[in-house]
């Protein structure tokens, strides 16, 4: 059958596009440029360290792909010649024969099909490296390890690197006071586990994060205004505050929400991990028993067909599933605002 191929650019975050789209409508202050540029450079090698991630990745599972393809068609095509002397006993049919040679072909086809990805992988790679096409020296994929405290959970205090939670905070703290101590407050002690959503340090999970949010600024509430300033400006200024922390809690709202999309990739992937395992385990005991039946002439050659391909569809899957959990690292390397010096 044909090779079961996961190949997809990372998830663009959110505040990636609102740097790279709305960058040149901002005020055109000293200061902000200068956050800008900064922000720019940040959302550049990010992109960029996700691109180069996410290619060399796939060229590994490709690359293990291939491998159990060959081992594959190798062990098929012994069992075409065990098919044809059977055939040649009298036990088996020429319909036999020819099915399993067009199983055999087929698997020779997916083969030549991976190798032109591997090639075209490589050269996608080259170009991010901005060098001319080459082949690419590269580990393997079963040699790659993962952090696994990535299950534990993401402290919400780390969302700050993102630029667009940076820039909501600055706007936040004009609004309400300038100092470091109302910024413990823009951060409460909650985490993103994935699957278990938003939890505050105990362990239980938030209903509704953004009434745990806006509570945890709450306390945030006296305006910036002068003793003398009228009736007008305090209203201004308390609308610039309710503006303010709900522009901030949307900001963490959505980066949370990002962050724990790439969180349950990752953390599904590893589930689904085990339970390849056992199918691939119980597949390979199906292919073994139905290809020493049929030289006894209990079982039919279809049975054979249907379990091998099976078999190589579970593998074909496996790999492709190792790679969507090294993709949810990258997705989850992105969310988090990545690119840091």
């Amino acid at each position: 059958g044909k090779a079961t191929q996961t190949y997809s650019v990372p998830v663009t975050a959110s505040w990636e596009l609102d740097i790279f789209g709305r960058m040149r409508n901002a005020k055109r202050q000293a200061k902000a440029l200068l956050e800008q540029s900064h922000d720019y450079r940040q959302a550049v090698r990010t992109q960029l360290v996700s691109s180069i991630a996410n290619v060399y990745y796939t060229l590994l599972m490709l690359d293990e792909q291939l491998a159990i393809s060959e081992r594959t068609q190798q062990s098929w095509k012994e069992t075409v010649d065990a098919t044809r002397a059977l055939m040649a006993a009298g036990l088996a049919n020429e319909a036999a024969v020819s099915q399993m040679e067009a199983t055999y072909y087929s698997i020779s086809t997916s083969i030549l099909d991976l190798k032109e990805q591997i090639n075209q992988t490589e050269n996608s790679l080259s170009l991010l490296l901005a060098e001319s096409p080459r082949s690419i020296v590269r580990g393997k994929l079963e040699g790659q390890s993962l952090p696994e405290h990535l299950a534990v959970g993401i402290p919400v205090q780390m969302l700050a690197n993102r630029p667009d939670v940076r820039n909501a905070e600055h706007s936040l703290e004009s609004a309400f006071y300038a100092t470091n101590q109302a910024r413990s407050a823009f951060y409460p002690s909650i985490v993103l586990s994935g699957s278990a959503g938003w939890t505050n340090s105990a362990g239980s999970m938030i209903v509704n994060p953004g009434k745990f949010l806006a509570t945890a600024v709450g306390s945030l509430t006296q305006p910036l205004f002068n003793r003398g300033a009228n009736i007008a400006q305090l209203k201004i200024a308390k609308a610039q505050q309710e503006e303010a922390k709900l522009s901030f809690q949307q900001a963490l709202l959505n980066a949370g929400s990002e962050v724990n999309d790439a969180l349950v990739k990752y953390q599904t992937a590893r589930d689904k991990a085990g339970l390849y395992e056992k199918q691939i385990a119980s597949l390979e005991k199906a292919y073994e028993s139905t290809s020493l039946t049929m030289q006894y002439g209990n079982t039919t050659y279809l049975e054979v067909l249907t379990a091998r391909q099976s078999l190589l569809n579970a593998q074909l899957t496996q790999v492709a599933n190792r790679f969507t959990e090294i993709q949810g690292v990258i997705n989850l390397y992105q969310a988090l605002g990545g690119g840091r010096e």
